[in-house]
């Protein structure tokens, strides 16, 4: 019997948990959480990102500072607007809205942050603790699909998981955090020849390629728990 794990209501239980939180913390410290994210170009998928983080942000009471550049912006203003957020205190959040365009290094920006304001968890620093298995920010998509499978009571020790993509935003903290949970670990990407006998043999697949149809019912075995994290647009 297929059974759906029902994204939509965990979100709603998290977000009525925030306002919650939030509401406590306006109270003691006198102002709301603040997120910033910064998005160049006009990418629909990251377009798309950034217009359901701003109305999650409003939703729960978190306030959220926009900042949108034009595709030609260059690295040095980029770094100046990321310094000045790492100062103000109305910001506990930073995120810069991946891809990039081509010019730019996504990974020197990513240096930039705060560590303590890297909302996207990639921050060598934050990366570094999740290699460890030490307390840090996380990457907000693979850490919402460990709470995803937590909330159904899934099982993770001992299980054979697939993680489909390698990218430093989603597949390699995936693949991180499901072997933290002890489970047994393969990453499969756009290189892997046939994902076919990765996919049957495994117990959780989680797709982050944004590829649609790229697993078939034929392709995973009775039971096992599949997760689609990809955006198409």
């Amino acid at each position: 019997m297929t059974q759906t794990l029902d994204g939509k209501a965990l979100a709603g239980k998290i977000q009525a948990q925030l306002t919650t939180h939030v509401n406590q913390g306006l109270a003691q410290w006198g102002r709301p959480p603040g997120l910033a994210v910064l998005m160049v170009g006009d990418n629909p998928a990251s377009a798309a990102y950034v217009r359901n983080k701003e109305r999650a942000c409003a939703k729960v009471g978190i306030a959220s500072f926009g900042h949108h550049f034009p595709a030609q912006t260059s690295q040095a203003e980029l770094v100046a607007v990321i310094h000045e957020l790492n100062a103000d205190d109305r910001v506990d959040g930073i995120l810069v809205q991946l891809p990039l365009p081509a010019h730019l290094d996504a990974v020197a920006l990513l240096h930039e942050i705060d560590p303590d304001k890297d909302a996207d968890g990639l921050h060598p620093l934050n990366m570094g603790r999740l290699m460890r298995d030490e307390r840090g920010l996380r990457s907000c998509t693979p850490a919402g699909v460990m709470r995803l499978l937590k909330e159904y009571e899934l099982p993770f020790v001992g299980k054979q998981a697939l993680v489909i993509g390698r990218s430093i935003l989603v597949g390699k903290p995936m693949a991180l955090m499901l072997l933290a949970a002890d489970a047994t670990v393969q990453i499969a990407h756009h290189k892997t020849p046939d994902l076919t006998p990765l996919t049957r043999g495994a117990d959780i697949i989680v797709s982050a390629v944004g590829k649609p149809g790229l697993i078939t019912a034929a392709m995973v075995k009775p039971g096992a728990v599949v997760v689609d994290v990809g955006i198409n647009r």
